[in-house]
């Protein structure tokens, strides 16, 4: 992980918590150039991760992020799928999160295409 990340991780979360302050401040510097990386969204999961508690103006922004950099074009292909795949399932949960959940009805809504591979997913953490 760059430094940049641990810093900001730190930072960010040295009470456990993401308020609204943090939120605008993520917004702003990782929304700046009008698009969200990979690095930038593998850092918005961390947090999303490792936070005991956030405001709701954090899952808003979690979900605009992944949105942004997963609707390539209207398409979900393999490599998104993979990547969401591995986000739901690496942690300790048993089934998919509300958000997380919800992130994948948003995008199977706003997709013009999806790959099989996110229709399985799709598919599996629904009828969880």
């Amino acid at each position: 992980m760059a430094e940049w990340r641990k810093l900001a991780k730190a930072a960010i979360l040295t009470d456990n918590r993401i308020d609204t302050r943090e939120v605008d401040l993520l917004r702003e510097n990782l929304f700046a150039d009008g698009k969200i990386n990979q690095s930038e969204l593998d850092f918005m999961q961390e947090l999303r991760n490792d936070c005991k508690t956030s405001v709701k103006a954090f899952t808003e922004l979690y979900i605009e992020a992944a949105k942004s950099h997963l609707l390539v074009e209207g398409v979900i292909g393999n490599a998104q799928a993979k990547w969401l795949r591995k986000t739901i399932t690496d942690d300790e949960k048993v089934k998919p999160d509300e958000v997380e959940k919800r992130l994948l009805e948003e995008l199977k809504a706003e997709a013009k295409k999806t790959s099989p591979e996110f229709d399985e997913l799709y598919n599996e953490c629904m009828s969880q």
